[in-house]
């Protein structure tokens, strides 16, 4: 297992990150604050969580230096427009109180309003300014990254998408390789379906002596994917944070992809056809 991901222009990030929606408020920021003790430096929200200041908290109340933590917002689709998308970062991070923001992405790409190299272009500007430090996409096609490229000749320094056994992406996993993109997996464990109870991943648990949970976040990154999982327990904080350290055969990682299925979706989001705003 790799110890960082890194990206064509040398950026890195750990093998595993914190995801944070739903968690709102003080309860929310007390558990990312704690996520981020416990060892979790990669810190994913977005300005449509509505939690921005929580995760600016819970970085500031953490005894883990700002330095080491990685934290990382969305820009939502209805503010892909140049002068909107800057004005959107910069409250990103006003709203965090903190000085920047480390990995800016924009949320969806929106195909339909076709405004996505337009924000691209603002998040280039604001790296430019200092207000992230770099900038990447969620979501987001392969057709969609040759666009940028072809228009602006920035890739991103991240795509983070849908990514699951029921779902392996590995097209958009490939391209994102080949391309020097780091893929990060939202909903690495599934959400609301059986996956944590499929034979074939408790099968390879037991055998492995790990939980369903690292088995699934294992085969992330042994595939090339950073996983994002959220948690609000302290046990599975610590349960998820160790599970690249879990060993997979090959056999165990193509068992595991095979489960994939054309309509593995969770809810049919598609990034051609889908727009969320």
């Amino acid at each position: 297992m790799p110890d960082v991901f890194t990206a064509a222009n040398g950026f890195e990030l750990p093998t595993i990150g914190f995801g944070t929606f739903k968690l709102n408020g003080s309860d929310g920021s007390e558990i990312i604050a704690r996520a981020i003790d416990t060892g979790y430096t990669l810190i994913d929200s977005a300005f449509n969580y509505e939690n921005e200041g929580a995760v600016g908290r819970a970085v500031r109340r953490a005894s883990t230096d700002r330095g080491k933590v990685v934290v990382t917002s969305k820009l939502p689709g209805r503010h892909h427009a140049y002068d909107e998308a800057l004005a959107t970062i910069e409250e990103s991070v006003y709203r965090t109180g903190l000085d920047h923001l480390d990995l800016y992405l924009i949320h969806w790409p929106n195909p339909k309003v076709d405004k996505y190299v337009e924000a691209w272009t603002a998040l280039i500007e604001a790296r430019r300014r200092g207000l992230v430090r770099e900038i990447g996409v969620c979501n987001f096609l392969p057709e969609h990254l040759d666009r940028l490229h072809a228009e602006t000749s920035v890739m991103p320094v991240v795509n983070q998408i849908e990514l699951h056994p029921y779902f392996p992406q590995e097209e958009t996993l490939a391209y994102d390789r080949a391309h020097g993109i780091i893929t990060e997996a939202w909903s690495p464990l599934g959400r609301g379906n059986d996956l944590l109870t499929n034979p074939v991943i408790t099968g390879i648990a037991e055998r492995v002596d790990a939980s369903p949970g690292q088995v699934v976040l294992a085969w992330q990154v042994a595939r090339g994917a950073l996983p994002l999982p959220k948690a609000s327990s302290p046990e599975r904080q610590v349960e998820n944070l160790e599970a690249p350290s879990v060993t997979l055969s090959g056999d165990d990682i193509d068992a595991i992809t095979a489960l994939g299925r054309p309509d593995g979706r969770i809810n049919d989001q598609d990034p051609a056809t889908y727009e969320e705003f």
